[in-house]
């Protein structure tokens, strides 16, 4: 790794079979130790830099004047291409590609679906949803918890958000799938062209519902930005980028933390127990699992002006990607990071919602939706045995996971 990192022209962390193939992790160290701002002069996604300590990701997070989240200049992933060409037919925009002052008006045309009242609402239906999933599965018995549990939880609550027709929920799921998917991902069929038609089709059908729901009332994310001033009228790539921007929000991050929480505590049993014999440590326990799985691994900034990080100079127009999943794992941050530990002192200051003005807007909702889960499995299952290695997304992008075969064993 170390030989690799001297020709640190060549190197290319953000190749998404390192994650897939969960190589990734030990190269993040070795550049936190060795070249923490790493510059990539040549990638299928162009040159970049690679921004690997927490101090450093905190910077840029917080600095919107020195480092535009545009879509005009990018966005927020590596690869441009899932954005699209503002020139082209595909382009997608939202407020987490827009810099100030339009990303706060936008922002808070939906920001009250997330406000504490509105949390209260929801917590006696993720809880009664939780519930019956839980007890829809089989028992003694292989099954996939990814599909069964993890991806059925979130899109039933990402139907309630939208007021989406419950019975095409998976819809929101495979929308989600295929706007984060890699170019060559075989989640795609037929490649970026695959991308866009499916995209459409979320449009053309978001489209008939903000049409129907016009002057409506009801409390629901299409209601709000049909009847929004900021949103009312939005173009096509801007209410398509709001759109998928809310779907991936409320899917990957949720769905890919409540799958890791199973893989977490199948490699650590001790903090399993220990949650068991003390279930006032939930709080912090779904902290920690958000830090660990940091389900999110990167976010991307442009630079707006010439700026030196940490000795290396970044010149105006370059790409810069803080990974989050690198931040999260620094040992001047968090002690023993590669541990789960769900009594860590400062897990709360993990960094898998980002900082500043782009702070995850839903955190709150996936912390709930976690910790609920949690609960319900706490109350009738001894653990969640993982039968097989998880098999991962294939992505730099969503730290994810693509299925996970397990058993569930009651309590005695």
């Amino acid at each position: 790794m170390s030989e690799a990192i001297n020709l640190s022209e060549n190197l290319h962390p953000a190749d998404p079979q390192r994650f897939a193939d969960q190589e990734i992790l030990p190269l993040f160290a070795e550049l936190r130790a060795n070249d923490p701002v790493h510059y990539c002069e040549e990638s299928p996604y162009g040159p970049y830099w690679s921004v690997t300590r927490y101090k450093d990701i905190q910077e840029v997070d917080t600095n919107n004047e020195a480092f535009s989240s545009s879509a005009y200049l990018g966005g927020i992933i590596v690869d441009d291409e899932i954005v699209g060409d503002a020139d082209s037919e595909f382009f997608i925009s939202s407020f987490i590609t827009m810099d100030q002052p339009n990303h706060g008006p936008q922002r808070k045309s939906v920001s009250g679906i997330v406000k504490p009242d509105s949390l209260m609402s929801f917590e006696k239906l993720i809880r009664e949803r939780a519930q019956k999933t839980l007890d829809s599965v089989p028992l003694n018995e292989p099954f996939d918890w990814v599909d069964k549990v993890s991806i059925e939880l979130t899109t039933q609550m990402l139907a309630t958000l939208f007021d989406f027709p419950f019975e095409d929920r998976r819809k929101l799921t495979r929308w989600s799938d295929v706007t984060t998917a890699e170019a060559d991902s075989p989640i795609l069929v037929d490649g970026q062209e695959g991308r866009i038609k499916e995209l459409m089709e979320c449009l053309a059908y978001f489209k008939a519902l903000r049409d129907d729901r016009r002057g409506g009332s009801n409390f629901d994310l299409v209601t709000m930005l049909a009847n929004d001033p900021e949103t009312a009228d939005q173009s096509d790539h801007e209410f398509l980028g709001t759109l998928l921007l809310l779907i991936v929000g409320g899917n990957d991050t949720t769905r890919n933390s409540m799958s890791g929480s199973i893989n977490a505590f199948h490699q650590y049993p001790d903090q399993l127990a220990k949650l068991k014999a003390n279930p006032k440590l939930l709080g912090g326990a779904v902290s920690e699992i958000i830090r660990w799985q940091t389900p999110l691994s990167h976010m991307r900034r442009t630079a707006h002006v010439d700026y030196e990080l940490s000795g290396k100079q970044i010149r105006k127009g370059d790409k810069v990607v803080m990974w989050y999943y690198a931040g999260n794992r620094d040992e001047d941050a968090f002690e023993n990071p590669n541990d789960l530990n769900i009594e860590r002192k400062n897990v709360r200051q993990h960094l898998s919602f980002g900082f500043g003005i782009h702070r995850c807007l839903g955190m709150r909702l996936a912390e709930l939706q976690l910790k609920i889960l949690w609960e319900e499995i706490l109350a009738r299952w001894d653990r969640v045995e993982v039968l097989e290695p998880p098999e991962r997304v294939l992505s730099n992008f969503v730290n994810g996971y693509s299925k996970i075969m397990v058993q569930v064993h009651p309590k005695a």
